[in-house]
C-alpha cells in the first residue's frame, strides 16, 4: 500500500481544511456544546455538509454520495477529527441508509434516502432489548400481521437520541418457529406513531442520550418493511458491519491521543514533566503503535468498500481494537488529570479548580466503558472472527 499523498490528494486536503475553517464556526461550536441547542445545531452542521455534498462520504454517488476514493475519505475523516469536529449522527446516514439503498425497493429509496441525506429526518436504532443485547437474536418485540399493517408490541433499550428521533429502524419478531434468527423482520417505524413512549435513561456520566422505547399496539404499514418477512437478520448483519466499522473511531482516538501527549508535556509531576516519566512514556508508545496498526487496517477496509465490496470480519477486528484503544486513551487522560478528575464543573475559573479537563476526562472515561459492549460486545466479535476467519 502506497501511503504517500499524491498532489491531487494534497489539494483535496487543502479544500477540506478551508471548508472546515469557514463552516465550523465558533457560533456553531457553542450551540453544539449547549444541551438546549444541541439538536438544532447538529442538524444545522449536517445540512452545511449536505450543501457542500460531503455529508455521506460512504454513499454511492448514484444516491447522493460524493464519489470519493478511500484516500479522500481518509483525509476528510482525519481532518475532521484533528479539529475535534464530531462525526455526523450515524443512525440515519451511516447505518440504516446503506440497508435501504442495498436491500430496499425503489419506493423506499425514493421516500427515505433524500430526507436522510438532507438531515430532515433524525433516526434512531431499535435493536437491543432487556435480555437481548449481544444476543440480539433473542429479541422479543413482536410484530403481528393485521391486513396491510403490523401491530408492534415490546420495548427497546439503550436507544441513543430517541428523544429527538423522527424514525426508528427496528428488528422485530414476526415468527417464533424454527431458528430464532429466521423469524426476525426489519421495520422502519415513525416515532410519532400512536402507542410509542420514550423513557429517558441518564447514564453514569450524568448525560441524557440513552432511552427506553416502548411499543404498545403500534401500527406499522407493511410497506415499511425492508426486504422479506422473517429475513431481517440478513439485513441486520449488513448494518452491524457498517456500525462496527464506524464505532472503531480511529481518527478521533488519534486526536485524543495527541491531546493527551501535549498535556503530558506540560504537566509537572514531582518537579518533572509527566511525559518524561519512563512508565508513562512507554504507555504512550504502546498506544501510538497500536493506533498506527489499526489505522492501516481501517485503510484496507476502506479500500475494499471503495472497490465495491462490503465490510466483512475486518469490521469486528476494527470494533475490538478501536474500542480498546478508545478506552486506553481515556485511562491515560484520567491518570493525567489525577485528583482533579473528581472536580465537578462550577462557575470558578480553571485555575481555581486545577485541571480544566478533569471533569471531562472523568465523563468520557465513564461513558467509554460501554464502548466494548455496544454494537455487539467484544467477546461476541471474537466469536465472529473465530467463525468467519478461522473456521472454528
Amino acid at each position: 500500500m502506497d501511503t504517500r499523498f499524491a498532489p491531487e490528494d494534497i489539494a483535496f486536503r487543502d479544500e477540506v481544511r478551508a471548508f472546515f475553517d469557514k463552516a465550523y464556526d465558533e457560533e456553531l461550536q457553542a450551540r453544539l456544546a449547549n444541551l438546549d441547542t444541541f439538536k438544532d445545531a447538529v442538524i444545522d452542521w449536517q445540512k452545511r455538509l449536505y450543501e457542500q455534498g460531503w455529508v455521506a462520504p460512504n454513499w454511492p454517488k448514484e444516491y447522493g454520495g460524493p464519489g470519493w476514493n478511500h484516500t479522500q475519505k481518509f483525509i476528510f475523516d482525519s481532518e475532521r477529527a484533528a479539529r475535534g469536529i464530531r462525526d455526523v449522527i450515524p443512525f440515519g446516514l451511516q447505518m440504516v441508509a446503506p440497508v435501504i439503498y442495498t436491500f430496499g425497493n425503489d419506493e423506499q429509496k425514493a421516500r427515505f434516502l433524500p430526507r436522510i441525506l438532507s438531515s430532515d429526518d433524525w433516526w434512531c436504532q431499535g435493536y437491543s432489548e432487556t435480555g437481548a443485547g449481544s444476543d440480539l437474536a433473542s429479541l422479543k418485540t413482536k410484530a403481528e400481521l393485521d391486513g396491510d399493517e403490523y401491530v408492534v408490541n415490546g420495548a427497546k433499550i439503550w436507544t441513543s437520541y430517541a428523544q429527538y428521533a423522527d424514525w426508528i429502524f427496528c428488528l422485530v419478531r414476526t415468527n417464533s418457529e424454527g431458528r430464532k434468527q429466521e423469524g426476525i423482520s426489519f421495520l422502519l417505524i415513525d416515532m410519532h406513531s400512536p402507542g410509542i413512549k420514550v423513557n429517558p435513561i441518564v447514564s453514569i456520566d450524568n448525560h441524557h442520550s440513552l432511552n427506553e422505547v416502548e411499543f404498545n399496539d403500534v401500527r406499522v404499514p407493511v410497506a415499511n418493511r425492508i426486504g422479506e418477512q422473517d429475513k431481517g437478520w440478513t439485513y441486520a448483519k449488513a448494518l452491524l458491519a457498517h456500525e462496527r466499522t464506524t464505532i472503531a473511531g480511529v481518527a478521533d482516538s488519534k486526536r485524543n491521543f495527541n491531546e493527551v501527549r501535549e498535556l503530558a508535556a506540560a504537566e509537572v509531576n514531582g518537579g518533572k514533566r509527566l511525559i518524561d516519566d519512563p512508565l508513562f512514556r512507554k504507555r504512550l508508545s504502546d498506544i501510538e503503535i497500536e493506533l498506527m496498526a489499526l489505522e492501516f487496517t481501517e485503510l484496507r477496509v476502506l479500500a475494499t468498500v471503495a472497490a465495491g465490496g462490503a465490510p466483512g470480519a475486518e469490521s469486528s477486528l476494527l470494533k475490538i481494537k478501536g474500542t480498546e484503544m478508545q478506552q486506553a486513551v481515556q485511562e491515560l487522560r484520567m491518570d493525567l488529570a489525577a485528583y482533579y478528575q473528581g472536580v465537578l464543573p462550577t462557575d470558578l475559573s480553571p485555575e481555581q479548580l486545577g485541571h480544566a479537563f478533569g471533569s471531562a476526562a472523568r465523563q468520557s472515561y465513564m461513558y467509554g466503558r460501554a464502548a466494548t459492549i455496544y454494537g455487539g460486545s467484544n467477546e461476541v466479535q471474537k466469536n465472529i472472527i473465530a467463525k468467519a476467519v478461522l473456521g472454528l
